[in-house]
């Protein structure tokens, strides 16, 4: 197997390392050892590097910001494709700029330096953890802003026909965190282009603990570099903004998506909250396309799983400022967090009847 990994990463450009540790490469800082490692820095080379080991029956994990993934422990039968192709290039025309990024670009990096060129739209999505390449395949959202209505294209690999073609957003299906990309590896993301405006000033801001702190009204826009200010400092309170000395960013983000819910499942969550809050109106929701979206976090909490939990001493532990991330305290496993994560599901689904479902890719492990 070696001597085909070697004559791989000499026909595609690709560095190649063996017994690699991926949790350097999450933003838990969990994960076994992969037996290889693949690191491609340009598209061709990740192009050339996929379809070769396609060719030759070798199944890879494709990894590019580690943000929303959670590897298991140990010694893992696992050769791994990274993907660090970074270019960004910004081309304006007008009162818009097409905003070209490879897809192992950092995403934050990528919306600073639109913020610096004074472009709006991806302000409100500051200090997400990740690469480019993720964005689109979740429809990453925050702050009332979700990637879809920026996106312009996307490149993909289609790794079975070794087409590489563009398509636009509604070619992909987005929804809430989702694409139809999300459940597939066939389908490789190369590179996305987003448009965005040049005047300087944000998206219409909606988001309410956002224009709350911003003092601004629904739908004012405000300059980009205030913005994305303001949403770091919204993210980093709680503890959503990767810090190496600070043990409440190592995580994966919100490790439950917000649940969806029919009309009489909303009905008994309200009862069920009315009974434990004595107000069942404070309980978030809000309305979807498919029902009523409810608050995860509130959930949680409600259930009896609070900020911190279990104690200062778990080695996997609730965020002290966020009670959907689940954190390593710097010596925990992926089998304690996946542990605690069956914990707090089965706690909402005994209280709520509501069943959370995980938001990062599972690989090699399950709850």
């Amino acid at each position: 197997m070696r001597t085909l990994l070697e004559q791989i990463a000499t026909a595609t450009g690709a560095e190649l390392g063996y017994d690699v540790a991926l949790s350097r490469y999450t933003t838990t800082r969990l994960g076994g050892t992969a037996r290889a490692m693949f690191t491609c820095r340009s598209i061709e080379s990740l192009v050339a590097c996929v379809q070769q080991v396609d060719a030759a029956g070798i199944k890879v994990l494709l990894l590019a910001g580690g943000s929303n993934l959670v590897i298991a422990d140990g010694e893992l039968d696992l050769i791994v494709v990274r993907i660090a192709a970074a270019k960004i290039r910004i081309e304006r025309a007008g009162d818009h700029a097409l905003v070209h990024a490879e897809a192992g670009a950092d995403w934050d990096e990528l919306v600073a330096q639109t913020v610096q060129a004074g472009l709006g739209g991806l302000e409100c999505l500051s200090g997400i953890p990740g690469s480019v390449g993720a964005t689109p395949v979740q429809n990453v959202g925050a702050y009332g802003v979700e990637v879809g209505s920026l996106l312009r294209r996307v490149q993909l690999l289609d790794r079975c026909s070794g087409d590489i073609y563009w398509v636009k957003p509604a070619e992909l299906q987005l929804g809430y965190r989702y694409s139809r990309l999300k459940y597939s590896d066939q389908t490789l993301v190369l590179a996305a282009e987003f448009c965005l405006t040049t005047d300087g000033l944000s998206a219409p801001l909606h988001y309410q603990e956002l224009n709350n702190y911003l003092d601004a009204q629904p739908g004012e826009r405000r300059a980009v570099a205030s913005v994305r200010k303001a949403v770091l400092a919204l993210r980093a309170a709680k503890g959503m903004v990767l810090d190496i000395d600070d043990y409440d960013t190592w995580s994966a983000g919100s490790f439950f998506t917000n649940p969806i819910v029919d009309d009489r499942t909303l009905q008994h969550v309200r009862d069920v909250a009315a009974r434990l809050a004595g107000d069942a109106s404070l309980m978030p929701a809000f309305p979807d396309a498919k029902g009523t979206k409810l608050s995860a976090a509130w959930l949680i909490e409600r259930a009896g799983f609070g900020k911190g939990y279990p104690g200062p001493q778990a080695p996997i532990r609730l965020s002290t400022r966020h009670s959907l991330a689940l954190t390593n305290r710097g010596r925990g496993t992926t089998s304690e967090l996946l542990a605690l994560a069956r914990e707090i599901r089965s706690g909402v689904e005994d209280v709520f009847s509501v069943r959370l479902e995980p938001e990062p890719v599972l690989i090699g492990c399950e709850i």
